[in-house]
């Protein structure tokens, strides 16, 4: 066909414009992505002046020796100030030509900043102490001189030192806190408030056993008689009377005052501060009845898969009588010594890693270590994982509680393995942490509906590994699977359906082989952190409908080594941005 001259010409012209239209949105694509990464930089290295201890953990550690009273007024005007002004700067990024993996970027820190500062709505800085998890309990695994607090050089000490100093006032801002909780309703549950006295009254302790003592054994090379006292007496005249002020003040001031409600919902705005945590810990939109039913039917699911592996082993009774004989049968208690407890996960790990390898295309470089938890708060802690360095200096860490190995039971170990460790959250956080393609606030974050919901899945993941060959061990499996399901139940009885912690105490054992002392210890910790126990059951049921779905979708062509790689290549992101990024690689 032919085009008449004039037609050339404004085919000619079109194209022209065309072609500089296009190298002006490549522009504007490169200007907003620099932008992008401009902004996530400088968000990242801010927000480790903030939180210096978070630094620590990262590996940072030019600031090893602050220690910010982040519990205090000033702080959190700081915080508010701090997002706002990242929240104003995201809001001149053109997103639309945006890569795939800068749009989660920006996706996950709109959402960051957002909830944050929703986060200083509420008031938890007046309950600045729990028995799980905070400062309290932090302080010493990094003074024990063998986690992330280096203690290599001079210099080093002098920078815990400093934290110890600051201690003692970050002590007296948790007293004042809880003095105006008192006054408002803003209290711990008085069951909690008993199990943190004698951590506070241990760690006040000043015998040589004590754990802020550890530095003391591998003083560097040449230290003198006179530094090594004047650490000490930063420990003696800092750190021991801050905690011993806290044990007191608890003892005899507050724990009068405590709350006899199990749940959020006993202080003030506490509706409303539950149904912020579920959607921060589970990045959904979920309502607390939605949750409720979901844990009420997985519980029935794998209750009836309980019920067909107790009829394979021969027992004759009742699934409650089941659980009795798991949880008391000599059989079941195999171990003399903490140490042949540690060499059996360690055996767990040599016999699935060649299954792993067939799994995963890409491995963590960072080294991986099984420890017995610390005596000092190994009584009220959960076996977990402590991710390594990204550098590879320091390992990641999978520590157990061994209060006593004579009554550690083998049932449960591995599935417990596959979800802290590996593949669990050994890999997912390592990968994550290697992974120089993110910048550095993903690389360092953590979403816990991704997170334990993948740690979750992998527990799933053992009878493709050539594990849970033994009933009991799968059972024990079906028991680890249902106390997440449970979870759902509990943590939204308790905090939004007005259930007591007995009540919550009393479904748990009746669903599952614990040990009264052992669903006392689950039970309070959700008392103490509300809905971060929603996030396991929530991500996992997400995974697997994802797994399932591209399985059916891609038949014989689907590639689990090439879904866990697409799983883990761009490190934790919210539920409904894993969705989209897995649609857009396999769909």
């Amino acid at each position: 066909m032919t085009i008449p001259r004039s037609s050339c010409l404004l085919l000619a012209g079109a194209l022209a414009f065309s072609a500089c239209n296009t190298g002006t949105e490549q522009q504007s694509s490169t200007a907003a992505a620099d932008s992008l990464h401009h902004i996530v930089h400088r968000y990242y290295d801010d927000k480790m002046q903030l939180f210096p201890i978070d630094a620590t953990f990262n590996g940072e550690h030019q600031y090893d020796g602050l220690l910010h009273i982040d519990i205090s007024e000033g702080f959190r005007q700081r915080l508010d100030s701090f997002a706002g002004r990242y929240l104003q700067q995201l809001q001149g990024v053109d997103t639309s030509g945006l890569s795939s993996n800068d749009r989660i970027s920006y996706e996950m820190l709109l959402r960051e900043l957002n909830m944050t500062r929703e986060s200083l709505q509420f008031h938890d800085h007046l309950m600045p102490i729990h028995q799980f998890w905070g400062l309290t309990l932090t302080l010493p695994q990094l003074g024990s001189g063998t986690s992330a607090q280096p203690f290599k050089t001079k210099e080093d000490y002098e920078k815990f030192m400093q934290r110890m100093k600051t201690f003692a006032e970050w002590a007296d801002t948790a007293i004042a806190n809880m003095r105006k909780g008192m006054a408002t309703g803003y209290v711990l549950p008085e069951a909690l408030v008993v199990k943190v006295i004698p951590q506070l009254r241990d760690l006040a302790s000043n015998d040589t056993g004590n754990v802020f003592f550890g530095p003391l054994k591998t003083l560097p090379a040449g230290t003198d008689t006179a530094f090594a006292s004047a650490y000490r007496h930063t420990i003696t005249a800092y750190v021991f009377p801050a905690y011993a002020k806290l044990q007191r003040f608890l003892q005899e001031e507050y724990l009068p005052k405590a709350r006899s409600s199990s749940g959020i919902a006993g202080v003030p705005d506490g509706k409303a501060y539950y149904n912020y945590l579920i959607r921060y810990w589970t990045t959904t939109n979920k309502t607390p009845d939605e949750i409720f039913d979901t844990g009420q039917k997985e519980v029935a699911r794998i209750r009836g898969e309980m019920e067909q592996i107790k009829n394979s082993t021969g027992f004759k009774g009742d699934l409650a009588a089941f659980f009795q004989f798991v949880r008391s049968d000599p059989q079941f208690r195999i171990f003399k010594t903490p140490a042949q407890v540690l060499d059996s996960f360690r055996a767990i790990e040599h016999k699935i890693m060649p299954g792993v390898k067939q799994m995963y295309a890409l491995l963590p470089k960072t080294s991986f270590e099984v420890r017995q938890t610390e005596a000092f708060r190994a009584a009220s802690a959960s076996a977990e994982y402590m991710q390594g360095s990204a550098d590879g200096s320091r390992p990641g860490v999978f520590y157990v509680p061994i209060l006593d190995a004579k009554k550690f039971s083998y049932v449960g170990m591995e599935s417990l393995f596959l979800h802290e460790a590996i593949p669990g959250h050994h890999f997912q956080i390592s990968l994550q942490q290697e992974n120089d393609s993110l910048p550095r606030f993903r690389r360092f974050s953590w979403i816990g509906a991704y997170g334990e919901g993948y740690a979750l899945y992998c527990e799933g993941l053992g009878r493709e590994l050539g594990l849970y060959t033994n009933p009991y061990m799968y059972f024990g499996r079906l028991s680890d699977e249902i106390h997440r399901a449970i979870r759902l139940v509990v943590d939204v009885g308790m905090h939004a359906k007005g259930w007591s912690r007995e009540q919550a105490l009393q479904y748990m054992l009746e669903n599952e082989p614990l040990s009264e002392d052992e669903a006392v210890a689950e039970i309070e910790r959700y008392m103490a952190v509300p809905a971060q126990a929603l996030s396991y059951k929530t991500g996992e049921l997400k995974i697997l409908e994802l797994r399932r779905r591209y399985e059916q979708l891609q038949g014989g062509q689907f590639s689990l080594k090439d879904f866990h790689d697409e799983l883990l290549k761009d490190g934790c992101v919210p539920l409904s941005v894993l969705e989209e990024k897995m649609k857009r690689r396999f769909e």
